[in-house]
């Protein structure tokens, strides 16, 4: 059996990332339910705060002058403009907990994992797929928090952001819940082997994914 990272001195980086609807916010809180060992970094924003977010828990939420301050004193381990809205991880934040031994999971997008993937090349990265074209669609809508037009704007979106799985080290598809947070702790503890994100098995859902008609 494969070594859990969970026994190294120095902390391991786990980066997941998902389209929007893959349930990526969800799995990854179920996931630190099941391993209270893990760390996650809180993310800094400069979008709004939705009614159920605190500040300090979901996300730091700071406003455009804030967060390109920060990008000018090198404060930032990734960051990305998403949606409109600037997302970033504080670099300190996450040299600090893996210095001192703990696990850290960040929860980004493609293109924040690619600069992590730069920054911290040790890094393990994860990405999360729905089971279908039509699922990512009625999770959208089960949220009740965005407009029909963000909505079909972020369905659009989808495609190019499930475009870039191959870039990631693992592939975890979300057709049942509680199986996909057994697949991401078993990542985790160094079991994941079954799940790489190069296993020929994924290949049909893919080609749906990516290749089927337009949202």
């Amino acid at each position: 059996m494969t070594a859990s990272p969970l026994n190294s001195s120095r902390g391991h980086l786990f980066v997941i990332a998902a389209p929007s609807g893959a349930g990526k916010t969800s799995l990854v809180k179920a996931l630190l339910e099941r391993l209270p060992e893990l760390r996650v970094s809180v993310s800094h924003t400069t979008r709004q705060r939705r009614s159920t977010e605190e500040h300090g828990r979901e996300y730091y939420f700071v406003n455009v002058t804030d967060f390109h301050a920060m990008i000018d004193r090198g404060g930032f381990l990734e960051h990305a403009l998403v949606f409109d809205n600037h997302y970033g991880t504080g670099r300190a934040t996450v040299e600090k907990l893996l210095s001192e031994g703990k696990d850290v999971v960040l929860e980004i997008d493609w293109q924040g994992a690619r600069q992590v993937r730069a920054a911290m090349p040790d890094s393990q990265t994860i990405f999360i797929l729905p089971p279908s074209r039509r699922a990512l669609e009625q999770r959208l809508r089960n949220r009740r928090t965005d407009s029909d037009e963000v909505i079909a704007r972020r369905l659009r979106d989808a495609v190019g952001d499930m475009s870039h799985w191959s870039e990631f080290d693992y592939v975890v598809i979300n057709e049942r819940f509680e199986q996909a947070v057994d697949d991401l702790a078993r990542i985790i503890r160094g079991q994941g082997e079954d799940l790489r994100a190069n296993r020929p098995s994924i290949q049909s859902l893919l080609g749906d994914l990516l290749h089927s008609e337009s949202f």
